[in-house]
Parts: structure tokens; sequence; C-alpha cells
């Protein structure tokens, strides 16, 4: 349950970055609200596709699974730092939904992966989805009001805290802690 609610936590803060760069923009209630539920759908949506996939190969890899899993979240936390770090990952606020589907989807694309690396472990299916939507949403939202409020430098800084908790729980599932 920790590892479940640590990754939680690392996936919304790729959503908090990018609300920090989408409130910096400016936000009314509607666009606040079409990013709550867009965002919450995908957030929702990939990790569960992923844990049902990870299943798979879970039952394929036997004891193997854990350290797989656990090299997919080191993976996945080393491209998020990489790609929190270039100088062009500022993201401009969309205005129209379409734009916002395509920004949810890619900013789920992480999930998709933990969550293949989650059900390589056997965790709760429905418990592991939704935490990462509930999660997810809070910090998007949470996100939108600091970006109004505080600007780039805490946007930069939460999408490198979320690579890095991404890491470290993958090594501590791949080494059979967690």
């Amino acid at each position: 349950m920790l590892s479940i609610a640590l990754i939680a936590a690392a996936l919304g803060l790729s959503n908090f970055a990018a609300s920090i760069a989408l409130g910096l923009a400016g936000v009314d209630n509607r666009l606040r609200r079409d990013i709550a539920v867009i965002f919450g759908l995908f957030e929702a949506a990939m990790p569960l596709i992923g844990l049902m996939l990870g299943r798979r190969v879970a039952d394929t890899l036997g004891a193997g699974s854990s350290r797989v899993g656990g090299g997919l979240l080191i993976v996945t936390g080393v491209y998020a730092f990489v790609q929190a770090r270039r100088p062009d990952g500022v993201l401009r606020a969309p205005r129209r939904r379409g734009a916002l589907i395509l920004t949810g989807a890619a900013l789920s694309l992480d999930n998709l992966v933990v969550g293949v690396a989650l059900g390589a472990t056997k965790v709760p299916v429905v418990l592991a989805a939704t935490l990462i939507a509930v999660v997810s949403v809070a910090l998007s939202l949470v996100g939108l009001e600091v970006g109004a409020r505080l600007g780039h430098s805490i946007e930069r800084r939460s999408g490198e805290l979320g690579a890095l908790v991404l890491v470290l729980v993958g090594a501590a599932i791949a080494a059979g802690f967690m």
C-alpha cells in the first residue's frame, strides 16, 4: 500500500507541474473543471490498462516480475527526470478541449508504464487506479492555484521530485523491499 501511495504521489507531481504551467496563463472555472475531468480520466484509465497488461506479464515472468516492474519504474523515473530538466519543457496552457485531451494523454503515458510495472507486482488493480486518479486530480487542482500565484520555479522542481520518487520506489520494488 505504501508503494502505491508513493507512486500515486510521484505520478501526480507531473500533473502538478503541468497544472502550474497552465495556472500561469490563468484559468477560469470551466477550464479548471475540464482539466480535472480530462486529467482524472486519463490518470485512472492508463494505469488500469497498464495494470491489466502487467498482470499478464507477471504470469509469464513469474518470480522475476518484481525486478522487471521495479526496472520499469526506474526507467520511467529517469526519463521523467530528464524531461523535467529540459529547458524547453515548459507547457503552454491549452484553451480548447482537444488540446487538453492531448495534454492529458501525454501526461498519462508514464501512468501506462507504471501500471504495467505495478501489475507485474500484483497490487490491487482498482485500488491502485483509483488512488492514482484521485491524487493526480487533487495535485492538478492545487497546481493550477500554485501556478496562478508562484510561477515557474516550483513547476520545474515538482517534476524532478516526482521522477526521483519513481526511481526510489522502483529500486525498492526491484530489491524486494516493497
